[in-house]
């Protein structure tokens, strides 16, 4: 069935919230774009006029359809190098909406979806549609066909697979600054001794695959990671070539945590997030999979960032 321009108008008001809420159920931001375009395709194939509530129907159509990706997504990501990570995604992004409450501002934050990774797909789906956007368990059970009792067991099943974790701390754009500007200066003056200084005893780090090799696992401990830091920022013929240059290092940040973000060409090549507990650097992310990449250089190319902290790495 065609669309007419009101009933397009009706998804484009809905597909905001739709991305945001399919990057949370998959995170990654492409996979997000894909799974709104496929609730797009099922609003034109549908009837229409037998639809009540355009923003229920299409809030269900997304949700089912993101529960069929997350099976498929599951494998590829015991495929990947290193260790899995969410797609990153720059602060502002309307992905990272809504952000008015503590809990939806956690929702989006690299821990918490690490951790959704623990949940089976209808317990991730009742735990986000509940904490991130507020929908009642009648909502939700209708949204899934569950029952709504099934729909507060799911929900109590993820909180204690969730359990609780240390909570990064928010930080605000100056202090964001402050700390990457310490890391950086600290991991190019060579002395390990004040990358230790700014990493909690228990810190980790972790990678995600990429051109230039990056951590094939989990690293745990200040003095282990500020070696593994210290290799990464020590610039040779061989990252270059990999890379293609030499990229400029940016201040930024990335779902709600500093960041520094090494831009070559107007392409993202590199992200470094960096998430704080109790004034230290907690855990280390670092993004190198250029296919984890593509969103937030699209994004990047429609900013106007700052001078870079490095003009050429």
């Amino acid at each position: 069935m065609s669309l007419t321009a009101g009933e397009v108008d009706q998804f484009e008001a809905c597909r905001p919230r739709l991305a945001a809420l399919a990057y949370r159920l998959l995170g990654s931001a492409s996979d997000a774009e894909d799974a709104v375009q496929d609730a797009f395709l099922r609003w034109a194939a549908v009837d229409r006029d037998e639809i009540r509530t355009p923003e229920a129907w299409l809030t269900k159509a997304l949700t089912n359809g993101c529960l069929d990706r997350l099976s498929s997504a599951r494998a590829r990501r015991e495929r990947s190098f290193g260790q899995w990570l969410p797609e990153p995604v720059l602060d502002g992004d309307p992905l990272l909406d809504p952000a008015e409450t503590a809990e939806q501002r956690e929702s989006v934050s690299l821990a918490m979806l690490l951790l959704l990774e623990r949940l089976g797909p209808a317990e991730r789906a009742v735990y986000v549609l509940r904490e991130a956007f507020s929908y009642s368990h009648r909502e939700i059970a209708q949204m899934l066909d569950l029952t709504e009792a099934a729909s507060q067991q799911h929900l109590h099943r993820a909180r204690e697979r969730i359990g609780t974790v240390d909570r990064e701390e928010p930080v605000d754009a100056a202090a964001g600054r402050r700390i990457i500007e310490a890391f950086l200066a600290a991991a190019a003056s060579g002395r390990t001794e004040r990358l230790v200084a700014l990493l909690r005893d228990d810190a980790t780090a972790t990678g995600d695959g990429g051109p230039v090799p990056t951590i094939p696992g989990e690293y745990r401990g200040a003095e282990r990671i500020a070696a593994y830091v210290r290799g990464v920022f020590k610039p040779t013929p061989v990252k270059r070539r990999l890379l293609g240059g030499a990229p400029a290092v940016h201040a930024a940040a990335v779902n709600g945590c500093p960041a520094l973000v090494a831009v070559l060409d107007d392409r993202v090549v590199g992200v470094m997030a960096f998430a704080v507990v109790g004034g230290k650097i907690a855990a280390v992310r670092n993004f190198a999979d250029p296919a984890k990449l593509a969103y937030l250089s699209r994004r990047w190319r429609t900013r106007a960032p700052e001078a870079p902290l490095i003009a050429s790495w």
